[in-house]
Parts: C-alpha cells; structure tokens; sequence
C-alpha cells in the first residue's frame, strides 16, 4: 500500500491519453493563436514589410511560440519551469520594438531583443532577492488587474480600432455573444470530456456563425505555399546599442514581475507546491533563452503568457503534457502554411468573445487568492486599493502618461506590472517595517504561496 501512495502521479505530470492531448492542446492553441498572428501583421504594418517577410516572420513567431511552450513545459536544466504554460510575443514588446526600429533600424531592433535576453540573466540573480514580497495578497492583485488589461484587449478584438467605419460593427458583437453562449451551453449540457472542451467547442461554434453570416475570412485560405521556414537574422546582423534597447531592458524587470505572479497561479491551478524562488527563475530563464533564440530569427521578446492560466482553470485538466502538445502543433502550424492560414481566416470578434470569458476567469482566481486575505484590517485594505488604483489608471485611460519621457511613460503605462510593484511595496510598509509588522494580523494562505 505504502509503495501504491508512493507511486501516485501529481496532476500536473499526469500522461494523457493521445486523443484527450490533442483535443485539449489543440484549445489552447485557438485561444492564443491571435496574439502572435496580431503582433507580426502589426509590426509588417507598422514597418512596410513585404509580404514575404510578412509571412516568413509569422512562421518565426509560432516556432519560437512552439519551442518556448516546450522549454516550459517540459523543463532542461534549470530553465522551463515544468508547468502547463504557453509561450507568446507580449503586446508591449511589440510596440517597443517597433519604436526602436522606427527611431533606428529593424537590425537595432532585433540587436536591442538580444541584449534584452542576455539582461535577464544579468539581473535575475538580484530579482530573486526580492521573491519574498510577493504573498498572496500581491499576486492575487495582480491577476485581477491580468483579467482587466486582457478583457479590455479582447474587447478591442470584437469592437475594433475606434474611429474605424467599421468600429462597433454589431455583426462583431453578435459573434462575440454567439460564441460566449456556445461555451455555456456546451459546458452546461455535455458531459467529461466534451464539457471540458467547451472553450474550443464555443469557438468552433462561433466560427459556425461567422461563415454563416459571410464574416469568415476565405480570401486567407490558400493550399500553396504548402510550407514556410523561418529564416535566421531576416533583418541582416543585429546591430547592439545599449541606449536603444534600453526600454526593453525596463520592461524585462516588468515581466520579471508578471513571471513571478503567472507561476505562482498557474501552480496553484494545477495543486503543485512550488519552491518559489527556484521555479520562478526556471520560468523567468526559459523567457530569457527563447527571447535570445527569437531576436535571432526576428521576433520581439517571446514571454510566458497568462491568458492560458484561465483555460487551465477552466478545464480542469493540469497536465503539463497538455500544452507540450500545444508547443507541437505551433510549431506545426508555422511549417505547414495552409494551418495557419486557416486559424487567420478566424474572425478576430470570434477570438475576443472566447477572450472574454477566459480572461474573466483568471480575474475569478485573483478574488480567490484574496479571499484568503483579511481585507477588514486596514493594512490589507489599503494594500490592495491603492495597487488597483495605479494599476486599473493606466489600463482604463490610455496615454495617462503620454506627456512623460517615452522610456518613462513606457513603465507607468504597464498597469499590471504598476498595480503589482505598488502592491508588493505598500505590503512591505504595513507589514515588514517598523510595528506595523508586528500588529499586522496573519492571513489564511498556503505556506507555499508566502515565500516569506
């Protein structure tokens, strides 16, 4: 019997069978398939690439996505934190990346992704010092302020640019509602697996009604070219200016940051007890290595997401297995060229109401996570208020900061990372200096949540 309990497998390392591994990482796949898709047309839009580089870049990003979901997934060697994550460009990297290029070159830009990657490991050995100020009452801040910034972006994917003659097309919204009504149904009327599925099954649903009613993009679709390999250095030898990639090398201690709070969520999801100071460098060190490989072939800074956390939790299904699938058929989908024009032909209304509900229920997981805190006691209270307010500023009046110096501006407009560093110093002042900390009353968390 003792060796029976000793041989139980942890839900997050639980082997799947094949057909349940490629139906679920085929969901989380279509969930997130927007964001590199969206990142690579904007940066070709923004810099007048040619077609050819549109396409070649688009086949970079999904294998470095691929490469990256794998490295953490599975884990070598102290980078990858061996957790069901997905791998994707982050938006702000891609807007700094288009303005150094814009203010220099395209080869500045990819050098600047470089030394980004290289920056990471400089400053993560001091960034882990810091680890212990990031309790529950931090992170669970942190995620609802996650839910709020990406429930604002999908909604941006539904409505539109505004100004647009298309913005706040209703045909947009329906489709969004449509497919928000499919993953409830689905969920409320299917059993096991398929209820599980509901997230994948809704969007199918709402692609349904977007062919239905002609809002399918078939001018996407094409058989030939039937594949596409990325290409190494398609800007020429990265050119390295240490004050040009200097916003990058700021928001790579942000995303240190986001890191921190993604891993200790996304192991709370799948019930693993974490060393938090060693899995959180594993996860930031996977980041660093595949931001190096992708400034190589192109990309901005390739990061771990959060998006797919609310699809763990969603699911129910903690494998880790799940999203090494994922990590697979990334990298199948930018070799085989017509895959990826399919997942284009989506319509971006379609992926926003799928958006909608999964990024609201990371947003569920940071009430969670604070449920558990005492928020009567005035300490806790101000601790979390003051954060969501320098965090929600940014995020719902963009360019609050535009007047400020762009390197500046560039930090104070990350309300995730604002909302979680004020968070994380208003926790230290009530409750690690002075008698503050001594008066502060203690909160129901798991101790592995602490890191103190």
């Amino acid at each position: 019997m003792l060796k029976e309990h000793k041989d139980v497998t942890a839900p997050v390392d639980e082997k799947l069978p094949l057909k349940t591994l490629l139906a679920f990482g085929l969901q989380h796949v279509l969930v997130m398939a927007a964001s590199p898709i969206a990142s690579v047309f904007l940066m070709a839009t923004a810099l007048n690439f040619p077609p050819e580089l549109t396409i070649n870049l688009l086949s970079a990003t999904f294998i470095i996505c691929g490469i990256g979901t794998l490295l953490q997934s599975v884990g070598f060697k102290g980078f990858g934190a061996r957790l069901p994550f997905i791998m994707l460009p982050g938006g702000a990297p891609i807007i700094l990346f288009i303005l150094i290029a814009q203010q220099t070159d395209v080869a500045t830009a990819s050098g600047a992704v470089i030394l980004t990657a290289l920056f990471y490991f400089l400053v993560l050995p001091v960034f882990k010092k810091f680890l212990r100020f990031f309790p529950s009452v931090v992170v669970g801040t942190m995620l609802l302020l996650v839910a709020v910034n990406l429930v604002k972006i999908s909604g941006f994917l539904i409505v539109g640019k505004a100004g647009s003659a298309d913005y706040a097309n209703p045909t947009h919204i329906l489709l969004a509602f449509a497919t928000i009504a499919f993953t409830v149904l689905f969920a409320r009327l299917l059993k096991g697996m398929w209820s599980q599925l509901a997230i994948l099954l809704g969007l199918l649903g709402g692609t349904l009604v977007a062919m239905a009613l002609g809002a399918f993009h078939f001018e996407h679709l094409s058989l030939f070219p039937l594949f596409s390999l990325p290409l190494l250095m398609p800007f020429g030898m990265p050119k390295f200016d240490l004050f040009a990639a200097l916003p990058l090398m700021i928001f790579c201690v942000i995303s240190m940051v986001e890191a921190t709070g993604q891993t200790i969520a996304i192991g709370e999801v799948v019930d693993k007890k974490l060393d938090i100071e060693n899995d959180v460098a594993r996860t930031i060190r996977g980041d660093a290595a595949v931001s190096l490989l992708g400034g190589l072939f192109g990309t901005s800074l390739i990061i771990t997401s959060g998006e797919n956390i609310g699809v763990v939790r969603a699911t129910g299904i903690r494998s880790r297995y799940v999203t090494l699938m994922s990590g697979l058929m990334l990298i199948a989908f930018a070799l085989l060229a017509p895959l990826a024009r399919v997942i284009h032909g989506v319509p971006e209304a379609v992926v926003g109401g799928t958006g909608l509900v999964v990024f609201a229920i990371v947003g569920t997981m940071g009430i969670d996570m604070l449920r558990r805190v005492d928020l009567r006691h005035h300490a806790n209270m101000y601790v979390v208020s003051v954060a969501l307010a320098v965090g929600l500023f940014p995020i719902l009046v963009p360019g609050v900061y535009s007047q400020f110096p762009a390197g500046l501006a560039s930090f104070l407009g990350n309300g995730v990372a604002m909302g979680a560093i004020t968070a994380a110093l208003m926790n230290a002042l009530f409750h690690c200096l002075g008698k503050k900390a001594a008066q502060a009353p203690v909160t129901e968390e798991k101790p592995e949540l602490q890191g103190q």
